[in-house]
């Protein structure tokens, strides 16, 4: 089965809130209006709890209380308030399938795109697009491990014994993980830098066209990797240089404050309760 027939035929693909397609159609549109859509998010109650929860953690300044959608837009700008609404969007629509662990792969998730909006303060890419980027690098793995549980079981012994994820995926189902998740960012109707950050993370100067975004989550990946193996040493030693001279980031800048990266999730994880 190709990668656009699995998707199609998928009935167990998750849904999104109405609002949260909006906001996501919102990307580039200079003439949204914000009000009107603080008055849709506002009408979902869920939505609404896990967004000021999250506005009001130490992560975003925590010292004004923050108590409607629409003080939230004020306060935090329209931007991160979308931000805050996909993320709890996204979490709230995927169930986990069977020994799959959902609040690890969230925490992932927003780890590196907590790292993505860190870096786009260096490469002067859009913040708030990297973290959306970030978040959802790894939607294909989780819509692999719905729709195919199985395959998903056999490909996780090769993967346990050394192989790399993605090769095996490509190998066993055709397709990986990132080109899964740029079809469902597709079908989600992201905008095309979001698909082509997602489709190119593994490999950002393969792809046809330089995609800084796919470079972004490329380097917020490997940071987020050597942190948790507490490889202060290893992030400088090994830092893919080329990617990031790519972005136009100073190094030396960066690297002088690379030690903020270890503790930039806080407040998102609120999201998942």
């Amino acid at each position: 089965m190709d990668l656009k027939n699995l998707v199609d035929s998928a009935q167990k693909l998750p849904n999104i809130p109405k609002v949260v397609q909006e906001l996501i159609e919102s990307f580039g549109d200079e003439n949204i209006k914000t009000e009107e859509i603080a008055k849709k998010i506002s009408a979902d109650q869920v939505l609404t709890a896990k967004v000021l929860r999250a506005a009001n953690s130490a992560h975003y300044g925590g010292n004004r209380k923050v108590g409607s959608v629409s003080d939230a837009v004020f306060v935090l700008g329209f931007n991160a308030v979308r931000t805050l609404v996909l993320a709890s969007g996204m979490t709230g629509a995927f169930k986990a399938p069977e020994g799959f662990d959902l609040p690890a792969f969230w925490h992932n998730s927003f780890a590196v795109a907590s790292t993505c909006k860190w870096l786009a303060k260096f490469s002067k890419d859009d913040a708030e697009t990297a973290f959306t980027c970030g978040m959802i690098h790894n939607i294909g793995e989780l819509l692999i491990h719905i729709i195919l549980p199985d395959e998903c079981k056999e490909i996780q012994k090769i993967v346990d014994r050394g192989g790399r994820n993605s090769d095996i995926e490509k190998n066993v189902l055709g397709f990986n993980f990132p080109e899964a998740g740029a079809e469902l960012a597709s079908r989600w109707k992201f905008p095309d830098a979001i698909v082509a950050g997602i489709r190119y993370q593994l490999n950002p100067l393969a792809a046809p066209e330089f995609s800084r975004f796919a470079a972004l989550i490329n380097l917020a990946d490997y940071i987020v990797h050597e942190n948790e193996k507490n490889n202060g040493a290893a992030i400088v030693a090994n830092f893919p240089n080329d990617l990031a001279t790519k972005l136009g980031i100073n190094l030396v800048k960066m690297m002088e404050r690379i030690d903020e990266t270890k503790d930039l999730i806080g407040g998102f994880d609120d999201l998942l309760h």
